[in-house]
């Protein structure tokens, strides 16, 4: 029989659960009249995904921010009077292809993308910019003087705006690409699908930053990985340096609804499996449950399923006591006579 709820629903804390879920950039820390620290909805940052003006707020609070960046949320939310043309001329089998390849400014072409992707990518991967200070070239749409003007070299795009590439003599040097990045980045959020998944590409320059933005887009608990890989193999002659051989691939999902298929096992993952007792859950293979490492939280007695107590080894089990538990509950895990340690 269940039990009657003695009171009703917090609706304060519902409507904060859909407040996160829709804008988790929205999400901080501060401090209530107790002088204790409790989650809130930063006002002022939810103010600014619902205007079309930049929402001024010197509230303190636990955020990450960056000069121009309500305008770069502005400029993500803003409307955009262009379309998309196609280029039958430049294309192979126009009418009968599945692919679809797509030239222009980026920023453009994702909220073009909206109207008929929203919500239905899968899987997104984007090799930004790596702010390495000269292979990132951006708008720059800031008035400028006379001076300012001669001074810069004056790379212009298609339409007249002014582009300047972002060295590290810039004091806008991480400024300018976040406001590059942050607007981007939302625009793809909206294009995944619930359970869809975006992987970036970055190196040391911005892997700190890139990982709060993400953080604040997508929401922390929908961090899935960080994956590290090693580009190259070949020393490089830094002066005084470490030589660096790995860039890394942030992985982070739309949310919860995102799922982590398993691959089917392959004969060679089998090769160490056998069965030589026709054990009804299929090949197995022995291992060593004692751990390497002396570790003093995994030091306890187990008990078997007959009862007897078996004494920890020196440095302790390989798994945490209710990890054990489970694995000889669901008859994973077969205690043989082990060698008595000096």
């Amino acid at each position: 029989m269940d039990k009657l709820k003695m009171h009703t629903p917090n609706r304060a804390d519902e409507n904060f659960r859909k407040l996160a879920e829709m804008f988790p950039n929205a999400v901080t820390e501060t401090i209530d009249e107790n002088g204790e620290v409790v989650r809130a909805i930063d006002k002022d940052v939810l103010m600014q995904e619902i205007s079309c003006k930049v929402v001024e707020g010197q509230e303190e609070r636990y955020q990450f921010t960056w000069p121009d960046k309500k305008k770069s949320m502005l400029l993500a939310n803003a409307p955009l009077a262009k379309t998309l043309r196609p280029c039958r001329e430049e294309s192979v089998d126009f009418d009968n292809t599945e692919n679809l390849y797509i030239e222009g400014d980026n920023l453009e072409v994702l909220k073009l993308l909206q109207e008929t992707y929203l919500g239905k990518i899968k899987m997104i991967y984007i090799d930004p910019p790596y702010n390495t200070g000269s292979d990132f070239v951006y708008e720059d749409d800031f008035a400028q003087n006379t001076d300012e003007y001669i001074a810069n070299s004056g790379q212009y795009d298609s339409e007249g705006n002014k582009l300047v590439t972002n060295t590290e003599s810039n004091g806008r040097f991480h400024t300018d690409w976040l406001n590059m990045i942050y607007p981007r980045l939302k625009l793809a959020k909206d294009l995944l699908s619930n359970d869809g998944i975006i992987f970036i590409s970055i190196d040391d320059n911005e892997i700190e930053n890139m990982k709060k933005v993400c953080n604040e887009i997508f929401g922390e608990e929908n961090a899935i990985a960080n994956i590290i890989w090693q580009h190259s193999i070949q020393p490089k002659g830094y002066l005084d340096k470490f030589s660096v051989h790995h860039n890394f691939v942030l992985c982070y999902a739309k949310s919860l609804d995102f799922e982590l298929c398993p691959l089917e096992r392959t004969e060679e993952d089998n090769k160490a499996y056998s069965n030589p007792d026709n054990d009804p859950k299929g090949p197995w293979r022995s291992g060593d449950v004692r751990n390497a490492l002396y570790r003093p939280n995994l030091i306890y007695d187990i008990i078997s399923p007959s009862g007897k107590i078996i004494k920890p080894c020196a440095n302790g089990w390989r798994w945490s006591k209710e990890t054990v538990k489970e694995k000889l509950n669901l008859e994973k895990l077969f205690l043989a006579k082990m060698k008595h340690e000096s």
